[in-house]
C-alpha cells in the first residue's frame, strides 16, 4: 500500500511558525496599545450651587510615549473634557439639554524647566508630569449649566469624557495624527444617571457692623 503524504503537510512546520510570529507581534502590538490605553474617567458628578449646577469629575490621565517626547521638548497639548446632559422621554427621542466644553492645555516650559496646565482662566505650574497630569484631570466646580437649566427632582442622564484635541497640534503633527494613533488620548465615555437637586439660595448678605 502506498500513503501519500499531502503537500501542505510538509509545509505545517514553516506554517506554525509564520502563524506564531504573527500571533506574538499581534500580541505584542495589543499588549504595548492597552499599556498606555488606560485614561479613564473615575467619577463624575453634577451638583447644585447658588449659580446654577456645577460638575465635579477625577479623570486619570495617561500618555504615551510619543505624547511624553513632545511634551518634553515643549510641544503644547490641548485637551477637551466633553460632557453631554440629556432627558429621557418614554416615548420619544431624548431631550438633549447641554453639550458644553471645557479645554485645557498643558506644556512643559523649557526655561522653568516646569510643566504649566492651564485650565479655564486658572495657570499653575508644576515639578513633574505627574503632578501636571494629576492637576489637569481634577475638576471641581466647573458650571455647566444655568440655574433654570434643570427640573428640581427630574432624572437626568449624563455622558463625560478626554480628548486629546489633534487639530489644536502643530501642523506637521496634526497631519500625521490623522493615520496614526501615537496622537491620540481619549478615555471611554463616562455614563450616569441623576435626579437634578434643588438651586439652594443665595448666601444672606451679612450686614455690615
Amino acid at each position: 500500500m502506498v500513503f501519500f503524504t499531502p503537500y501542505c503537510a510538509k509545509r505545517d512546520p514553516a506554517v506554525r511558525w509564520l502563524a506564531g510570529l504573527l500571533v506574538g507581534c499581534w500580541l505584542a502590538f495589543a499588549g504595548s496599545a492597552l499599556a498606555f490605553d488606560k485614561s479613564v474617567v473615575r467619577q463624575a458628578a453634577i451638583r447644585a450651587v447658588p449659580q446654577g449646577y456645577v460638575l465635579d469629575a477625577d479623570v486619570d490621565i495617561v500618555l504615551n510615549p510619543t505624547l511624553e517626547d513632545a511634551l518634553s521638548k515643549g510641544i503644547n497639548l490641548y485637551f477637551l473634557l466633553e460632557l453631554e446632559l440629556s432627558r429621557p422621554r418614554e416615548w420619544w427621542l431624548d431631550e438633549d439639554i447641554a453639550e458644553p466644553v471645557r479645554k485645557s492645555r498643558i506644556y512643559y516650559h523649557l526655561l522653568l524647566r516646569r510643566y504649566v496646565v492651564e485650565s479655564g482662566y486658572t495657570t499653575r505650574t508644576v515639578a513633574t508630569l505627574g503632578e501636571a497630569l494629576a492637576m489637569l484631570g481634577r475638576v471641581d466646580g466647573w458650571q455647566v449649566l444655568e440655574r433654570d437649566a434643570l427640573k428640581a427632582g427630574r432624572h437626568y442622564d449624563a455622558r463625560l469624557r478626554l480628548r486629546l484635541d489633534t487639530a489644536l497640534l502643530p501642523r506637521p503633527l496634526s497631519i500625521g495624527a490623522v493615520t496614526s494613533d501615537k496622537w491620540e488620548m481619549v478615555t471611554p465615555w463616562y455614563d450616569w444617571s441623576f435626579d437634578a437637586p434643588a438651586i439652594p439660595p443665595p448666601a444672606s448678605s451679612q450686614p455690615l457692623p
